[in-house]
This record gives structure tokens, sequence and C-alpha cells, in this order.
């Protein structure tokens, strides 16, 4: 009589892995989920920070100099935008405004809109918000990432604030205030150190704005760790 063949696996044989199970780290932790995509969260915050920034173009608005590039509170919505939400949904806020704005709708500095804006003295600070949001966003994923690994919290509590406060403005030299001269240079016809000067008198409010936008940031972290501050944690886990 045939011996019945034993089809089963040896003992000891790990079983093979199930199509749905989650795959783990080294030490069996669950290992980071795969980068989701944009929710209905990460929409309406990036609605409400361009509504931010248009409403902060419209309050308190002061011109300066003889070219009338006024003094606002934008600076200060749209370096929180980068500080608040990271690089991408900050570029998605601003850009939003600024297409609102280009299409037509009154809310640049002064009641403004449309394209023409941009051939104006304060064509360049427009296109600077964009990339400065955008900048500052990414330099603040940076100096959490990095904050996070530092052991203790008072050390990590002096150390954030500084760091995102140097980074509000790098990100508003280099790009708001970079081509904001180089947009009087090319409209106003000013030259270089013209330009400048003509820049100077928005430093102190911007100085101040930076700090009142790094406060409210890290309370907001504080308060809605999942805003940004748990994303760059998932980042840093990923291998």
């Amino acid at each position: 009589m045939a011996s019945t063949e034993n089809t089963s696996a040896p003992t000891g044989t790990p079983a093979a892995p199930s199509a749905h199970a989650q795959p783990s780290t080294d030490d069996g932790a669950p290992a980071p989920a795969a980068r989701r995509r944009w929710d209905a969260t990460d929409l309406a915050l990036v609605a409400v920070f361009a509504a931010l920034v248009a409403g902060s173009a419209l309050v308190a608005a002061i011109p300066v100099g003889g070219l009338g590039v006024p003094i606002t509170l934008q600076t200060l919505a749209v370096i929180l935008t980068g500080l608040a939400l990271g690089p991408a949904r900050a570029f998605a806020a601003v850009g939003l405004y600024l297409l609102l704005g280009f299409a037509g709708l009154p809310i640049f500095s002064g009641g403004r809109a449309g394209l023409g804006v941009l051939a104006g003295p304060s064509g360049g600070y427009i296109i600077g918000f964009l990339l400065g949001a955008t900048a500052v966003g990414a330099l603040t994923a940076v100096v959490l990432r990095r904050t996070s690994a530092v052991a203790g919290a008072g050390r990590r509590g002096t150390l954030r604030p500084v760091l995102l406060f140097c980074a509000a403005m790098a990100a508003s030299i280099v790009f708001i205030h970079g081509l904001g001269i180089l947009g009087m240079m090319v409209n106003a016809k000013l030259s270089l150190t013209a330009a400048f000067l003509a820049d100077l008198p928005f430093y102190p409010g911007d100085i101040i704005k930076n700090v009142l936008a790094v406060i409210i940031a890290l309370a907001l972290h504080r308060a809605f760790p999942d805003l940004l501050l748990r994303r760059v944690r998932r980042g840093a886990a990923r291998p």
C-alpha cells in the first residue's frame, strides 16, 4: 500500500507573510506608513491660511516712501504659513492667494488685483511671498527634525525658537526683501543702492513680525502636533 505523502511544512519553517500583514522594523515595531495623500484637513488648512494672507494684506496698510510700497501684516502671515504648514502646503496656500488675486479678487495690498500688480514697485515682494513661505517651511521641517533628536526638553525649548527665528529671517531677507529690491530696480528703475535704501524701513517691523510668527507657530505645534510636528517625525522615521 502506497504511503500518503506528507505535504505539511517542516517544523520551525517560518510561514509565508500574509499579503495584508503590516511590515515591521527590525525591533518588531510597525514600519512607518507610506507618505499619505492630502486629505480634507490639508485642503482646509491651505484655504484658511490663504485667507489669512489675503486678510493681512488689507489690515493697517501704511505706505512707505515715495514708491508707496505699504507696510502690512502680510509678512507675518506669510512666514507663519511656512512655519505652521511646512513647504508643500505653504506653497499651495500662498499660491492660492496669488492665483485668486491675479484672477481679479481685490486681495493685494490697497485692494488691488490682477496681473498688473507685478509691474508695480511691490511686484517683487508679491513673488517673494511665495518663495519665502516655501523656503521657511522647508527650513522649519529641518529644524523640527533636528531639534526633536536633541536630548532634554529644556535645551530643545531654547534651541528650537532661536533656529526657527533664524529660518524666518533668512527666508525674509533672501526671498522677500531680495526679490522686493529686485522688483523696485526693474519696475521703478531704481539703482541697487536706492532700492536697498527704500527697502530698509521694512526691516524693523519684519523682525518683530517674525518673532510673533515664531511664537504663534510654536503654540500651534504644541496644541496641534498633527499640524506639522508629527508629520516631520514620521518622515524622519522612514528609511
